[in-house]
Protein backbone atom coordinates (compact mmCIF):
# COMPACT_ATOMS: atom_id res chain seq x y z
CA UNK A 1 0.00 0.00 0.00
CA UNK A 2 1.32 3.37 -1.22
CA UNK A 3 2.27 6.12 1.33
CA UNK A 4 -0.77 8.32 0.63
CA UNK A 5 -3.10 5.74 0.38
CA UNK A 6 -2.05 4.75 3.97
CA UNK A 7 -2.84 8.94 4.71
CA UNK A 8 -6.17 8.55 3.27
CA UNK A 9 -7.47 5.47 4.97
CA UNK A 10 -5.68 7.18 8.45
CA UNK A 11 -7.93 10.43 7.96
CA UNK A 12 -11.24 8.20 6.42
CA UNK A 13 -10.94 5.98 9.88
CA UNK A 14 -10.55 9.37 12.29
CA UNK A 15 -13.26 10.91 10.34
CA UNK A 16 -15.74 7.78 11.01
CA UNK A 17 -15.06 7.66 14.55
CA UNK A 18 -15.26 11.60 15.23
CA UNK A 19 -11.89 13.21 15.56
CA UNK A 20 -12.46 16.50 15.42
CA UNK A 21 -10.28 19.18 13.35
CA UNK A 22 -7.89 16.51 11.44
CA UNK A 23 -4.71 17.89 9.35
CA UNK A 24 -2.30 16.32 7.75
CA UNK A 25 0.52 17.82 6.86
CA UNK A 26 3.36 17.02 4.42
CA UNK A 27 6.79 17.38 5.86
CA UNK A 28 8.86 15.68 3.56
CA UNK A 29 10.60 18.39 2.45
CA UNK A 30 11.29 19.97 5.86
CA UNK A 31 13.25 16.82 7.89
CA UNK A 32 13.50 13.41 7.25
CA UNK A 33 11.66 12.16 10.41
CA UNK A 34 8.97 11.41 8.26
CA UNK A 35 7.03 12.08 5.59
CA UNK A 36 3.29 13.56 6.72
CA UNK A 37 1.89 14.15 10.17
CA UNK A 38 -1.50 13.43 10.33
CA UNK A 39 -3.11 15.52 13.62
CA UNK A 40 -6.21 15.08 15.00
CA UNK A 41 -8.04 15.65 18.10
CA UNK A 42 -10.28 13.42 20.31
CA UNK A 43 -13.52 15.57 23.14
CA UNK A 44 -12.51 12.87 25.59
CA UNK A 45 -10.16 10.17 26.96
CA UNK A 46 -11.97 7.21 26.03
CA UNK A 47 -12.14 8.32 22.17
CA UNK A 48 -8.51 9.32 21.96
CA UNK A 49 -7.74 5.67 22.56
CA UNK A 50 -10.32 4.98 20.79
CA UNK A 51 -9.57 6.43 17.96
CA UNK A 52 -5.43 5.27 18.01
CA UNK A 53 -6.57 1.73 18.64
CA UNK A 54 -9.07 2.12 15.16
CA UNK A 55 -6.23 3.07 13.08
CA UNK A 56 -3.88 0.86 13.89
CA UNK A 57 -6.58 -1.82 13.68
CA UNK A 58 -7.29 -0.25 10.30
CA UNK A 59 -3.62 -0.59 9.25
CA UNK A 60 -2.90 -4.16 10.83
CA UNK A 61 -5.78 -5.03 7.99
CA UNK A 62 -3.50 -3.87 5.49
CA UNK A 63 -0.51 -5.69 7.43
CA UNK A 64 1.13 -2.02 7.99
CA UNK A 65 1.90 -2.00 11.70
CA UNK A 66 3.13 0.53 14.02
CA UNK A 67 7.04 1.24 14.65
CA UNK A 68 6.67 3.13 17.96
CA UNK A 69 3.03 4.02 19.90
CA UNK A 70 3.48 5.87 22.89
CA UNK A 71 0.84 7.87 25.20
CA UNK A 72 -1.96 5.65 25.39
CA UNK A 73 -1.56 5.69 29.33
CA UNK A 74 -1.27 9.48 29.55
CA UNK A 75 -4.64 9.90 28.51
CA UNK A 76 -3.68 13.48 26.85
CA UNK A 77 -1.71 12.43 23.63
CA UNK A 78 -1.33 9.34 21.74
CA UNK A 79 1.13 8.89 18.74
CA UNK A 80 1.20 6.55 16.31
CA UNK A 81 4.85 6.30 14.10
CA UNK A 82 4.22 4.04 10.90
CA UNK A 83 7.84 5.82 9.65
CA UNK A 84 6.58 7.35 6.59
CA UNK A 85 3.70 8.57 8.75
CA UNK A 86 3.25 10.07 12.25
CA UNK A 87 -0.28 10.24 13.64
CA UNK A 88 -1.01 13.23 16.51
CA UNK A 89 -4.32 12.07 18.58
CA UNK A 90 -4.81 14.99 20.90
CA UNK A 91 -7.19 15.68 23.46
CA UNK A 92 -7.92 19.56 22.60
CA UNK A 93 -6.18 21.31 25.32
CA UNK A 94 -3.21 19.36 24.64
CA UNK A 95 -3.28 20.24 20.97
CA UNK A 96 -3.74 24.02 21.86
CA UNK A 97 -0.50 23.69 24.23
CA UNK A 98 1.68 21.94 21.63
CA UNK A 99 0.47 23.42 18.63
CA UNK A 100 2.21 21.06 16.21
CA UNK A 101 0.60 23.09 12.98
CA UNK A 102 2.09 26.07 13.88
CA UNK A 103 5.52 24.54 14.95
CA UNK A 104 5.63 23.27 11.79
CA UNK A 105 4.08 26.03 9.41
CA UNK A 106 6.36 25.68 6.79
CA UNK A 107 4.58 21.99 6.07
CA UNK A 108 2.54 22.27 2.90
CA UNK A 109 -1.41 21.24 4.31
CA UNK A 110 -2.84 18.58 2.30
CA UNK A 111 -6.74 18.88 1.00
CA UNK A 112 -8.25 16.20 2.71
CA UNK A 113 -11.94 17.17 1.74
CA UNK A 114 -12.63 14.31 -0.42
CA UNK A 115 -11.29 11.96 1.94
CA UNK A 116 -13.97 12.89 4.69
CA UNK A 117 -17.49 11.57 5.13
Amino acid sequence: MEILDQVKLIVKTLDLKKAEDITVLKIDDLTVISDYFVIASATNSTQLKALANEVEFELEKVDVRPVHTEGYDGGIWVLLDYGSIIVHIFMQDSRMFYSLERLWSDAQEIDISDMLS
